[in-house]
Parts: structure tokens; sequence; C-alpha cells
């Protein structure tokens, strides 16, 4: 691999719908919770700033996973795609460039996504919000950075169902209406449970390499059948907080076709169960991942549409 396609390898583009559904449905949530609003959510730039940050935090938080991953030998001998820095495609030097310059440039997003919501008449959200950037940017890179790194001690999914759920929805929420709501807790919990479930499958995928490397994930502490049970638990009370957050928004009709997402979420929880190959598994994340993004886009039509 030369040129451009090793940093595409290792920006993982294939992560990309998931990282943004949950910013997704929280926009289209505040879009249309907010009384003076004018511009259709597609043409608001507060919708694209953070749909810009959120791919920005995933790109750092890719890259640096390469990075942790592979100076400490735990990428050597793993199943499916294949790493940049542990195949000597990118060296770590270069690729601890891309990390501070891919950092930068996500905070300068961050900051105009602030400055467009906030303006200058709420300085303490502003604020606030700004630490949450920046809080957001040490947890992509210490996920599998430094010795304390998260990613190894079992904190990994706490992190994701915080990120990728609570701050991603809520967040995105509160930008466009400046305000809480206790039901968009709900579809919240969805979209963490969903993400949780995709790095769970990842840390079934990757069990025993990771135990020979001592990244000591919940799978690892806790066992495959553990981790399997686990897992359907997550897909479980994610659809059910999906399905009672439409209930209680009075949802009808077409809008609720969101369901058919659970399909497959269904028919992953069968396959996790009977299989346990890696390679089974690794085919797994994807749809999961396309599935969660589907869950996001249909509820968040079905929204728009009430």
């Amino acid at each position: 691999m030369s040129g451009i396609r090793p940093w595409l390898a290792a920006a993982r583009l294939r992560t990309l719908p998931l990282s943004i559904s949950g910013v997704l449905l929280g926009c289209a949530l505040g879009h249309f919770d907010r009384a003076d609003t004018v511009l259709p959510l597609l043409s608001h730039p507060i919708f694209w700033l953070a749909i810009a940050t959120t791919i920005g935090f995933q790109v750092l938080s890719n890259f640096a996973n390469d990075y942790g991953d592979g100076i400490r030998g735990t990428d050597a001998h793993r199943k499916g795609e294949q790493r940049m820095v542990a195949s000597g495609a990118i060296s770590p030097k270069a690729m601890k460039r891309a990390m501070i310059v891919t950092a930068v440039l996500t905070l300068f997003l961050a900051s105009l996504l602030i400055f467009a919501a906030f303006g200058n008449e709420h300085f303490i959200w502003a604020f606030v919000f700004f630490n949450l950037g920046i809080a957001s940017v040490i947890a992509a890179v210490k996920y599998t950075v430094g010795k304390s790194a998260y990613g190894y001690s079992g904190f990994g999914d706490l992190f994701v169902f915080l990120f990728f759920g609570l701050l991603s929805v809520m967040g995105s929420y509160f930008l466009f209406t400046i305000s809480w709501n206790s039901q968009i807790l709900l579809p919240a919990i969805s979209i963490g449970c969903f993400s949780m479930a995709v790095l769970n499958l990842n840390n079934l995928r990757d069990r025993d390499n990771d135990a020979k490397a001592g990244k000591n994930t919940l799978v690892v502490k806790m066992g495959a059948s553990w981790g399997i049970r686990y897992h359907c638990v997550l897909l479980l009370i994610g659809m059910i907080c999906g399905a009672l957050f439409m209930w209680l928004r009075g949802g009808q009709g077409v809008q609720w076709l969101f369901v058919l997402s659970y399909i497959p979420f269904l028919l992953n929880m069968r396959t996790v169960v009977k299989h346990t190959d890696p390679a089974v598994l690794d085919g797994e994340l994807k749809k999961v991942a396309l599935s969660t993004f589907t869950f996001a886009l249909l509820m968040a039509i079905a929204v728009q549409a009430w």
C-alpha cells in the first residue's frame, strides 16, 4: 500500500455511519423541538458542523487505536482488517503527527459548531461544550494510548456509551434547543447500547488475541459465554428504549417504520448465539453498525414527519 491508501485504511471509513448515528438522531430531534427554526434540517449549519466534528473525532479515535495497539503489539496477530502501524504501512511517528493534526482540525470544527449554536449569548454553555470537545479528544486518544489506556482495562464499553450514546444524542439535541428533554434519554440509551454491541462484537472476535496481548476487555475478563449474553441484553435494551420513546412521543403509522431496523438486530443475536468463529463475527460487525445507522435515520425521518 502507498500514497493515500494506508491513511484511508487507518481512518476506517466503515466506522463513520455508526459514529454519526447519534448526532443525526439528536439533531433531528432538536430541530423538530426548536420553536423558532426556519431552515430545513439538511440546510442547517449546526447539523453539518456537528456531523463534520463527529467524523473528526471518529477518525482521530481510529488513528489513535491503530497507533496504540500497533506500538503495543496487540495487532500483530489480529483477525479482521489489517492495521497500518502494526503492518508497517504507516510509521508510529507519522501516525502520531496525523493524530495531532486531526485533533487540531477537529477542535477547530468544534469551535465553529459551538459558535453557530450559542453565539455570544450563552458563554457558559459554550465554555461547557468546548471542554466536552477537549474531553472527547482525550477519550479518543486514551482508549489505547498511554499506560492508563482505558480500553485495556475493561472501561471501553462505558466510554462508548457515554460519548457515542448520551453525549452524541443529547449533546446534539442541546445544540439546537439549548434546553433538556428527559425523553431524549431513551434514544440516547438506544444508540449507546447499539454502539456498545458493536464494540462487544469486536471484543468477542479478538478475545484470544487480546488476552495474549494483555488487553483486558470485558469479554476477556468475563469470558465468551458471558460476552454473548451481554451482547443480546444490549441489543434488547436498545430496541426497547427506541420503541418506548416512539410510544411516548405519540408516533403513528409510518413513523413506526424504524422498527424494521430491529430485524437485523434480532438476526444478529441468533448468529452470535450460534457462532463464535471470529470470521463470522467480523461480518456481523458491519451489520450491527449499519443497522444502528438505519435505526437513527428512520427515526430521524419519523420525527421530521410529525
